[in-house]
């Protein structure tokens, strides 16, 4: 294997510590990130950085490239920490890895699942990154359904969302029933919707004692899909 060159270290080097700047302003400024203002942090005049990232946007994707990569690989090392048998138990480590990670990169989670950053339109690049968090509960439904500790729930779907439901289905987890995939989707997105009200200051005063209430909660979800105990 060929060692990088010196001038393509140089430039890995200087991409990371403009993401890093830009990371700060993530945090103190929000997602409209300005090229100007970070390549005045790094001493660089505003044209200089255009070398390395030629769009605010370009900027913006490798961030969120970054960001949901981190989260999935917390996700996913969860998930493999725990027994393959123990449904429930991968559930609620994939959630506390969720939440655990959201409360330490509050900006970066901002920047996935907060408001749309104005002007911004993600490329195709960023759903398979994006998906991987999913992709981990619908393997937990996939491994309960292919050993029959988890089956189909009753349901009453509407024709059209069984519909799309049964084509994602077969995109992600042939065989998976359209009815356990709603109950695992609802629970996904509950999950989401709780740590974003938690970290968007929505529950704080409320419920002091979130760790309680995001066990009880997750439990809940748990008890929609259908997960069974260890």
């Amino acid at each position: 294997m060929v060692a990088p060159s010196l001038r393509a270290r140089v430039r890995a080097s200087m991409i990371e510590e403009i993401k890093a700047v830009a990371r700060r302003h993530l945090a103190s400024d929000g997602a409209n990130l300005s090229l100007r203002a970070v390549a005045r942090d790094l001493g660089m005049v505003s044209s200089a950085i255009y070398r390395y990232f030629p769009s605010r946007d370009e900027l913006l994707t490798a961030l969120i490239l970054e960001a949901y990569d981190a989260l999935g690989d917390a996700v996913e090392a969860a998930d493999a920490g725990v027994d393959r048998a123990d449904l429930r138990g991968r559930w609620h480590a994939a959630c506390r890895a969720a939440r655990a990670w959201a409360l330490a990169h509050p900006a970066e989670y901002a920047l996935l699942y907060g408001s749309p950053v104005p002007g911004y339109a993600a490329p195709d690049e960023t759903v398979a990154p994006a998906s991987r968090p999913p992709l981990t509960l619908i393997g937990i439904l996939r491994d309960g359904v292919a050993d029959g500790r988890l089956t189909a729930p009753a349901d009453d779907l509407p024709a059209p969302l069984r519909a799309d439901l049964a084509e994602l289905a077969a995109g992600l987890a042939p065989g998976l029933p359209e009815g356990l995939l709603a109950r695992g989707m609802a629970g996904w997105t509950q999950l989401f919707g709780l740590i974003s009200f938690e970290l968007f200051g929505r529950i704080n005063r409320a419920l002091p004692h979130r760790d309680e209430y995001f066990a009880h909660q997750t439990g809940l979800m748990a008890d929609l899909i259908g997960l069974p105990a260890a």
